[in-house]
């Protein structure tokens, strides 16, 4: 970083929203190159004390328990990715003509002049699965790399830290997008997009937006879904730097400038010579792990920026070859009595459901939790012909249980109450009841997990443990 960047925030009255991790980074890097730093947070917990105790020590003001007044003299806010943007703290940001970014805006200002290119993903689903993808292929190309963002180690701890990169496989929420106008990626990818945050957003029209954000000043690439319109769209109307490619994935056979699947085979149809006529084989579906249709789709997206940046595709099957997804992600937790069981914990939406669904015939389906305003209507209808049975839990279970009543009304269901800790593996029970040999029970829950678990994760140890209980007491 050159003198110019530092002296920019010398003595800069800074306030940072949030005492979370990305807020905490933030503040440490700002004081450490000068600023004055106030960190605001609503919170007033035992937790909250001992992380405002660690700034404090390091000089950095904390003010606990008032995220709604303005620290006076404040020149810049900087927010963490979760706050609203009708915050009052925002609101009265706006009334003083002070702007308010995020902390991936401040990552990308203080970037120095030799720093790594960014290769940019979102979408309402597949994100981290596409950029750990992405990583791994880069790595196996030998380029040195890292998975940041939206997951892992805050990316302006990578930004200012001393490890060098040749490029970044950046993860970038709809939040963090909506805070970060100056970004501009090498080449970006929106996956998907499907209602998704709309409390936060206020929209569809204003989350697709922020989403659109990531192709803004792209230089190679924009890559985009050719099954979701709604990805192209967001190409079309972005302002990106000449010469930047609309690059299309689809899971058929492709058309130039695109990606796609023939006959088993992951093939590149854009970075050829003559793409008229020329395809590049990658890789085979079998390389993609685990090869279920939405995964297939990440792994062309992830394909379609690497080679956006140059990577031989050799790299883009070693790479993919090479990569092990997260747990709670169509996770395969055992087989027991000749049925399979299959954690999908992080569908916590109803696109996520919907791909999760479409991987299995026939399923037993284990759903619910908090609907967070979702509609379940079209997802029965899609998932209907492939469902064995369903069993539902959680606050918001009688929205998906009226929607199989409409569309699925020959489908059995079983509508559990409970929320004590043994609700899951009545749940795993019930379901190995209604499951016959050859079938898929699969925790695809639609919702998301607060109102019975802390998260996601510990939403699908829950069913991996009850299956692991289902296979001792069959065994």
């Amino acid at each position: 970083m050159g003198s110019r960047q530092v002296t920019a925030w010398h003595g800069k009255n800074i306030t940072v929203a949030g005492l979370g991790v990305s807020g905490i980074s933030v503040a440490r890097a700002l004081a450490g190159l000068g600023a004055v730093v106030t960190v605001v947070d609503g919170g007033d917990g035992e937790g909250h004390r001992a992380r405002a105790a660690e700034l404090e020590a390091a000089g950095i003001s904390v003010r606990l328990g008032d995220a709604q007044t303005l620290p006076e003299g404040t020149e810049l806010v900087v927010t963490s990715p979760g706050w609203k943007p009708d915050s009052p703290l925002f609101a009265a940001a706006a009334d003083a003509g002070v702007d308010v970014v995020g902390d991936v805006e401040i990552a990308w200002l203080l970037r120095g002049p030799d720093a790594a290119p960014w290769l940019a993903i979102t979408g309402t689903n597949g994100k981290t699965t596409t950029t750990q993808m992405l990583a791994s292929i880069l790595r196996a190309a030998g380029l040195r790399t890292a998975a940041v963002g939206n997951i892992g180690t805050p990316i302006i701890d990578v930004v200012l830290g001393e490890e060098q990169y040749d490029v970044l496989a950046v993860e970038l929420s709809s939040y963090q997008l909506h805070w970060a106008p100056s970004v501009r990626p090498h080449s970006a990818a929106v996956l998907n997009l499907a209602p998704d945050h709309l409390d936060w957003h206020g929209s569809m029209e204003a989350y697709a937006a922020d989403k659109g954000r990531i192709y803004e000043g792209n230089t190679v690439a924009c890559v985009y879904n050719a099954a979701d319109k709604a990805t192209e769209d967001l190409v079309v109307g972005a302002d990106v730097e000449e010469g930047c490619r609309a690059i299309g994935f689809t899971l058929g056979a492709p058309g130039p400038s695109m990606f796609g699947v023939v006959d088993g085979i992951l093939v590149d149809r854009a970075f050829v010579e003559n793409r008229q006529k020329n395809a590049q084989e990658l890789a085979e579906v079998a390389d993609v792990n685990p090869p279920a249709p939405h995964n297939i789709a990440n792994a062309l997206a992830a394909a379609a920026l690497a080679r956006a940046f140059g990577v031989e595709p050799r790299a883009v099957r070693d790479g993919l070859r090479d990569f092990r997804p997260d747990a709670h992600r169509v996770s395969h937790v055992d087989e027991v009595g000749g049925v399979t069981y299959v954690d999908d914990s992080k569908a916590t939406n109803t696109h996520a459901a919907e791909a999760s669904l479409a991987a299995f015939e026939p399923v037993v389906w284990i759903a619910g939790g908090l609907a967070k305003g979702a509609t379940f209507d079209e997802l029965v209808q899609k998932a209907a012909k492939r469902l064995r049975g369903v069993v539902l839990l959680g606050a918001d279970r009688a929205l998906i249980a009226e929607a199989l009543a409409r569309h699925a009304p020959e489908v059995p269901v079983v509508d559990l109450a409970r929320t004590d800790t043994g609700a899951m593996l009545a749940a795993v029970r019930e379901a190995a009841r209604l499951a016959e040999p050859g079938d898929t029970v699969l925790l695809a829950p639609a919702c998301a997990s607060m109102d019975m678990f802390a998260n996601y994760s510990k939403r699908g140890d829950a069913f991996a443990d009850a299956v692991r209980e289902l296979a001792a007491e069959q065994a």
